[in-house]
């Protein structure tokens, strides 16, 4: 610029007035061009997902919130509290019986209530950050913003029913994002309240039978029958929304609107570098998108390199990562992807026992891994933000294996072929299981869906010599998922396979100094599972000179 300017001084005045108006609009459309808004479209044009994430592979994720109050009754509480008969929704049978005996009727004392109940009195995110990343071995964390129950878990300039105004009276997502940042890992939140209009309407309703039979719940409360109560000042209709019957589609495009608000609030106002949404598409369309526009283009301005991560349920949808919920890829996928595991239906609950056992959750982990994909863990907390003691014992175990074969997991990446010996039995999805998570087993057969697939710790075993693979730098790790001392067979690894490894120069145990004795013949590889293992589960072992 210095140099144009100088070599304009030789030009003739008038053509030098004229070619100092065009450079300041040249500048000018520069500028222009720097702020201008990007869309969706020309966003994920460049959008590329980002090494950190790909590396990662382990995340954990805190689904909690003010449903985590009541002992029993689901992880859909605030809507099954209000259903007599929850029909195929098994899972919050206990919900309206338990509601009933320990807060009263929802006539009276309805969701609002149970959130006033939420005082997360023991919860140290410090803490908490400090096991997740340390013992636990997560290299990113993910906090829930908001479930179905339209509460918010941040202090909302939108949404009145927000953490920080009612419950814990704390900022839930502040604090979990600094203690993130604070131990070093990327932050997510999740959301969730895509389900709103239909998931609450039975707030609206009434008993069918008994005592209370016509007498219609809370929902139908206004801000005057607050007067005097503790919810004085708080609009019913602001967490309920309207009765159906006064709900128009100006309203609701309203509440859309609002929403939006709340995302653009929540995605830009704190530091977030991953955001998990719920349901089958974007968010209330249009506006879900808008929200996941301004969230990727807020990034790119703070940040100058879009390094964040959206990840759902809309395969093949660029700029968002591949998401299945308690479930897993069949195969290989060529992006890295994404599975989310709870140990039950998300929020603790005494009446619903764990599907899964450090076993089950560490051959998920490495089911997903070998397959390019990133495991997330939801870490149940009780109501007053710490750990159920039956959870934290899966937990430590789940740890100490990751301490030690985390340099097979961490930035691996997939082999040709995931895996040898295939299992070929049933997953739990097959299995007439008809309560299996929040879901309907006959239209996720009718589907294929990999949602929901995973196998838990009542599924068959593996057979003894079925592994899975990743691999780093020279190395091929092959996990035996369900290990037993003597001889194995992997066909994929002989020399004259279609998969075409090369000749094996060594092989050892993760946890041992001790080379194991191997025979690698056209057909197969041969080796000694030794009977001295570091731990009861999935053993690794690093094969040199294969790759």
């Amino acid at each position: 610029m210095k140099k144009l300017l100088q070599s304009m001084v030789l030009i003739k005045p008038d053509l030098r007035c004229i070619l100092f108006v065009l450079l300041i609009m040249v500048v000018n459309t520069a500028g222009y061009s720097q702020e201008k808004e990007l869309s969706w479209e020309e966003l994920t044009e460049q959008y590329e997902i980002p090494e950190w994430f790909s590396e990662a592979r382990f995340g954990v994720w805190v689904h909690w919130g003010a449903q985590s109050v009541p002992e029993y009754g689901g992880g859909w509480y605030a809507r099954h509290m209000y259903m007599q008969d929850v029909g195929k929704e098994t899972f919050g049978k206990n919900a309206y019986s338990y509601h009933l005996k320990t807060f009263g009727h929802p006539s009276k004392v309805g969701y609002k209530d149970v959130i006033h109940a939420w005082k997360a009195e023991n919860l140290n995110t410090d803490s908490l950050l400090q096991y997740f990343t340390q013992q636990l071995g997560a290299r990113y964390f993910m906090a829930l913003a908001h479930h179905h129950d339209n509460f918010d878990n941040w202090n909302s300039k939108y949404q009145e029913w927000n953490s920080v105004n009612v419950g814990p009276e704390r900022d839930i997502i502040g604090e979990f994002c600094q203690s993130a940042k604070k131990y070093g890992v990327p932050f997510g939140v999740s959301t969730h309240d895509e389900r709103f209009f239909e998931w609450g309407l039975p707030a609206f309703g009434a008993d069918t039978s008994g005592e209370f039979k016509g007498v219609p719940y809370d929902g139908r409360l206004t801000k005057e029958d607050g007067v005097g109560l503790w919810w004085e000042g708080l609009d019913p209709v602001n967490l309920y929304g309207l009765p159906p019957e006064k709900r128009t589609p100006e309203w609701e495009a309203a509440w859309k609107q609002n929403w939006l608000l709340r995302m653009k609030d929540l995605l830009t106002g704190y530091d977030v570098d991953f955001m998990w949404f719920d349901g089958r598409g974007f968010p209330y369309g249009d506006y879900g998108k808008e929200a996941f526009r301004v969230f990727y283009s807020d990034y790119l301005k703070k940040h100058g390199k879009l390094n964040a991560v959206i990840a759902g349920k809309i395969p093949g949808e660029k700029g968002i990562v591949n998401d299945i919920e308690q479930g897993v890829e069949l195969d290989i996928y060529p992006q890295t992807w994404q599975s989310i595991c709870s140990f039950t239906h998300w929020f603790y609950k005494k009446d619903d026992p764990s599907r899964h056992d450090a076993r089950s959750t560490i051959e998920l982990l490495v089911d997903v891994v070998s397959k390019n994909g990133n495991f997330m863990l939801n870490v149940e907390l009780l109501p007053d933000g710490t750990i159920p003691p039956d959870h934290k014992a899966i937990l430590d175990d789940f740890g100490a294996w990751m301490r030690l074969n985390g340099e097979a997991i961490y930035a691996s990446k997939p082999w040709k072929v995931y895996g040898d010996n295939f299992y070929t039995g049933l997953t739990d999805q097959d299995s007439g299981n008809a309560n299996l998570a929040n879901t309907d087993l006959a239209a996720l057969k009718a589907k294929k869906s990999k949602q929901f697939n995973n196998r838990t710790k009542d599924s068959e075993p593996y057979g003894h010599d079925e592994v899975r693979f990743t691999t780093k730098g020279d190395v091929l790790y092959v996990f035996v998922l369900n290990p037993k001392a003597g001889e194995i067979e992997l066909p994929s690894l002989g020399l004259k396979s279609t998969f075409n490894p090369k000749k094996i120069q060594g092989i050892k145990m993760i946890g041992s100094d001790d080379d194991i004795e191997f025979e690698q013949t056209d057909d197969k590889l041969k080796f000694n599972v030794p009977a001295d293992r570091p731990n009861q589960y999935a053993v690794v072992f690093r094969i040199k000179g294969v790759l």
